[in-house]
């Protein structure tokens, strides 16, 4: 029997598994929905209504390279599991609860149609090449949105991590509080000279009281803020700066030569009204 000619008997097999719409499901899976209200719940009985249209789907799909179908059921399955608060693992465990159950409809009507074990295995590949790429898309949609999610929190937790802060007239202080690693130095340079700019500023206050360990990479970063401020005509000045900093940057070889700088901002203040 050529699998591409039993159409009927496809079509059996894709009849048997949409008859599980209307069967109960198991009390393990009931149990996975921890929401109490019943338009939740009626939310994800529709969402395995649909992941049982795709499983007969496999069958009926002729072209199995063709997986837009299932791209754009895992994209709106992540879309409303994000929504209803559905981890991916739940997910998981229903497909693979429903997986089981067609797997056995294929073995028995299998059985009864006496399929040769070659149109067996062809049946079973159509189905579990469509499973298992949805389970992957799936996998990767919902990746994809939490990657997004923590890198936007990232950025912001950035931004408000460097806040720049106009505390008079054409005076701003940028307090650098923790540890400085690649991107928060970027980040600190693109706040400093967009803020610096935005908010007028003739003095632009760096204290550095906050900043535990000044190595290398952040104290080149940071003298290069200074030369960008510099260039947009706002006055830098490092403040807050400990023994042990000053000594390792010092030993660094910085010249603070052109840097005006103070022990704290107070100091600084009282230097800027002099001016």
């Amino acid at each position: 029997m050529n699998i591409k000619t039993s159409d009927s008997n496809i079509l059996n097999i894709s009849e048997k598994i949409l008859a599980l719409k209307s069967a109960m499901p198991p009390k393990e899976i009931k149990q996975l929905d921890t929401h109490s209200s019943q338009q939740s719940e009626q939310a994800l009985q529709n969402w395995r209504e649909e992941l049982i249209n795709l499983f007969a789907f496999s069958f009926t799909n002729k072209d199995t390279t063709n997986k837009s179908e299932v791209k754009n059921w895992g994209e709106e399955t992540i879309n409303l599991l994000i929504k209803l608060d559905f981890s991916l693992d739940n997910a998981i465990k229903v497909i693979k609860y429903y997986r089981i159950i067609v797997g056995e409809i294929i073995k028995k009507e299998a059985e009864k149609l006496k399929l040769s074990l070659s149109d067996y295995h062809d049946i079973i590949f159509k189905f579990t090449s469509v499973i298992d790429f949805a389970i992957h898309w799936l996998s990767v949609t919902y990746t994809r949105f939490y990657t997004n999610r923590i890198n936007a929190a990232e950025t912001s937790v950035l931004e408000l991590s460097i806040p720049v802060i106009k505390i008079f007239d054409a005076i701003g202080i940028l307090p650098l509080i923790g540890d400085i690693d690649t991107n928060r130095a970027q980040e600190l340079m693109d706040q400093a000279l967009s803020k610096g700019a935005n908010l007028s500023l003739e003095y632009l206050i760096i204290d550095l009281s906050g900043v535990p360990i000044i190595d290398t990479m952040v104290a080149d970063r940071i003298f290069k803020v200074i030369d960008s401020l510099k260039l947009l005509g706002i006055k830098p000045i490092l403040t807050g700066i400990r023994p042990e900093i000053a000594q390792t940057m010092v030993q660094l070889g910085i010249d603070f030569g052109y840097v005006m700088t103070y022990s704290s901002l107070q100091n600084a203040l009282v230097a800027i009204k002099k001016f």
